[in-house]
């Protein structure tokens, strides 16, 4: 069987590719296809335990069996109109990722009600530094469609757990510079604390679940920042906490 493999953020470098074709023989799990990678290229074994899978763009476990036409990827641990690279609509929720500058004000009109007496707008922002070392200047990288199923997830529990009218995340991807907004949160409500309680619950989750990752370049140097997922979401060496 044949499959479509994809690699993100920090793994990009580690195997000096973004995507591979792979046949497997019929029967083959993620876990066969994961010792594959982590023979040819020991950096991933080391990494395993930080590794998630998804399959079809559903997090999975090791032993999930595979089939031909799959699309399979490995992602290291998330850091936390025209244009967009990935998007969906559902009544008073919106999300996507673009690489154009973000602008928070379209998406407040989109999502607004009448009876909404509250709208909180969280943007996150570049900022010229991380503890003391200049930063120049950021650069995202994305699992577009599983990022947007997963801001849906997000949006729904949200929309379930908090008395909370419309809710709306925009990622940003590619380079930014200082100043400039990566994601944008919108969410409207009858009153203030469960919109509070909503925007701190969405980025907090998005930092912990959602496929993007950042690499920050500094006037010395360029790392991928190191991130965590959210418990519950699978590794290649196994578990999910």
């Amino acid at each position: 069987m044949k499959l479509k493999v994809l690699f993100f953020g920090q793994l990009r470098d580690v195997v000096e590719k973004s995507e591979d074709a792979l046949e497997l023989p019929p029967g083959a799990t993620m876990e066969t296809l994961w010792r594959r990678y982590a023979s040819e290229y020991p950096k991933l074994r080391e990494m395993a335990s930080s590794i998630a899978m998804a399959r079809n763009q559903q997090f999975v476990e090791a032993a999930e069996p595979l089939s031909d036409g799959d699309e399979v990827a490995f992602m290291p641990p998330v850091s936390g109109g025209s244009g967009w690279i990935a998007a969906r609509a559902l009544p008073r929720q919106f999300y996507a990722i673009t690489r154009e500058p973000l602008d928070s004000r379209p998406l407040v009109s989109m999502l607004q009600g009448d009876h909404d007496g509250a709208v909180i707008t969280f943007e996150g922002v570049t900022r010229d530094n991380t503890k003391g070392r200049k930063t120049r200047y950021l650069d995202y990288d994305c699992y577009p469609q599983m990022a947007v199923a997963k801001m849906v997830e997000i949006g729904g529990e949200l929309l379930r757990d908090h008395p909370i009218n419309a809710v709306g995340m925009i990622h940003r991807v590619g380079k930014l510079e200082i100043r400039e907004a990566s994601v944008a949160i919108v969410v409207c409500s009858a009153h203030r604390q469960a919109a509070y309680d909503a925007s701190l619950e969405a980025i907090n989750r998005l930092k912990k679940l959602v496929p993007i990752w950042k690499k920050e370049y500094f006037e010395d140097g360029e790392v991928w920042v190191e991130g965590g997922w959210e418990d519950g979401v699978p590794r290649a060496a196994g578990g999910s906490a």
